[in-house]
């Protein structure tokens, strides 16, 4: 079973050096099935998390590991996509209602 981490539902610039950190942690102690990272407890974000989400794509790939994101919130999804980036995050696509979600 892939090691898992869970984003808090605040995830903003003020969150993102620890968090960069959790996920590190998490890329580090994974092992050959991978990691999941969980963000179905976002309600509160900004552009970082996107940052965050391609920093895990990025460290987990170094490490010749499978990364899936999951519970991504809409409202996320809709900032990936106006970044032009959001190909480039390996999330499964479990679309949660856009109430509430989100800022920018």
């Amino acid at each position: 079973m892939a090691a898992a981490l869970t984003l808090p539902a605040v995830t903003a610039l003020e969150q993102t050096p620890a968090l960069l950190r959790d996920i590190d942690a998490a890329v580090a102690a994974a092992d050959s099935s991978g990691l999941q990272l969980d963000a179905s407890a976002l309600t509160e974000f900004d552009t970082s998390a996107i940052a965050l989400l391609m920093h895990a794509q990025r460290a987990a790939t170094a490490r010749g590991l499978s990364l899936q994101i999951t519970g991504v919130p809409l409202k996320l999804r809709e900032l990936a996509q106006l970044y032009g980036v959001e190909e480039l995050c390996h999330w499964v696509l479990r679309p949660r209602s856009a109430a509430g979600a989100g800022s920018s």
